[in-house]
């Protein structure tokens, strides 16, 4: 079973049992989140269609809030006596995913 979800203005592929990193969330560690699935699909048993469904609902728990990797901005003007540096860390939450259902 996996379902995409949105979140963050990025749209994401999901399972159960997932731990995915999205943009912060404003919410507390341990704190279960629902998510609308824009689109699931179920798992089937061999010969039979999967069911898809886009009216899914995505369960999660949040792991840990926390902040990505330096990313480092390096502007430069050639022939001119301009150089600017600049990092930026990304503030970021793990969530991982406990169940999708179909509706």
């Amino acid at each position: 079973m996996y379902a995409i979800i949105e979140t963050g203005g990025k749209q994401l592929w999901v399972v159960p049992g997932e731990t995915v990193t999205v943009e912060k969330l404003d919410v507390e560690k341990g704190a279960t989140l629902t998510f609308n699935a824009l689109w699931a699909v179920s798992d089937a048993p061999e010969g039979q269609e999967p069911v898809s469904s886009r009216t899914a609902k995505v369960t999660a728990t949040v792991v840990k809030q926390g902040r990505g990797s330096k990313i480092i901005v390096f502007k430069k003007r050639t022939k001119k006596a301009y150089k600017k540096t600049q990092g930026h860390r990304q503030w970021l939450t793990s969530i991982k995913i406990e169940s999708i259902s179909l509706n």
